[in-house]
């Protein structure tokens, strides 16, 4: 999957493209050694609480947005998601983040407008780093573990796409990418 990444401070910067896959695994520990193996500098683990909105005047489901209030060890974030969009054989999408001060005060605002509770994600993330490259170890509440491998790039996506699909061989990922989100693939159990 790509995401479309536009900088927040500088409107004139370049429109930064974020080449991601992801995997459902088994298990983490072999992939873990095969990190530490290969030269992955371990980062935090952290615990991400996702909540998802649904507008009073659109189904985001039909138009494939999101709408997310994000809280972490860091702080919270909200984020719009806009539609997915094709991008050669990925997927691209328009992504803003805010970083807020008080998520509950957030929500509440959010409610009194008339957004609603579409799902809540939770999951234990483990960063992983190598050579610009980002990989992430998640176990998701009622979905299971899976692996992110992620690559920011201004205009690089094919050479990020097939760098994506290398290192999920070398870390013995054997399934195909999935490319639907953790609250799609929640909302899809239900």
């Amino acid at each position: 999957m790509v995401y479309i990444i536009i900088p927040e401070s500088k409107p004139d910067a370049r429109v930064m493209l974020e080449v991601e896959a992801k995997f459902a695994v088994r298990g983490l520990d072999a992939i873990r050694s095969r990190l530490e193996a290969m030269g992955a500098r371990k980062g935090r683990r952290e615990q991400e609480r996702d909540v998802y909105y649904n507008a009073p005047h659109r189904d985001f489901g039909e138009t494939d947005e999101a709408l997310r209030v994000r809280y972490d060890d860091t702080g919270v974030t909200l984020t719009y998601k806009g539609p997915k969009v094709r991008v050669g054989g990925a997927k691209a999408r328009e992504e803003h983040n805010l970083v807020v001060n008080s998520g509950e005060t957030l929500e509440t605002m959010l409610s009194s407008l008339g957004f609603r509770r579409a799902a809540t994600v939770s999951k234990t993330r483990e960063f992983y780093y190598m050579g610009g490259v980002t990989i992430t170890l998640d176990t998701v509440e009622g979905l299971g573990t899976f692996i992110e491998i992620e690559i920011l790039t201004e205009d690089g996506r094919d050479d990020a796409a097939a760098r994506i699909g290398a290192i999920a061989k070398e870390v013995g990922v054997d399934g195909p990418p999935i490319y639907t989100s953790y609250l799609e693939m929640l909302l899809f159990k239900r």
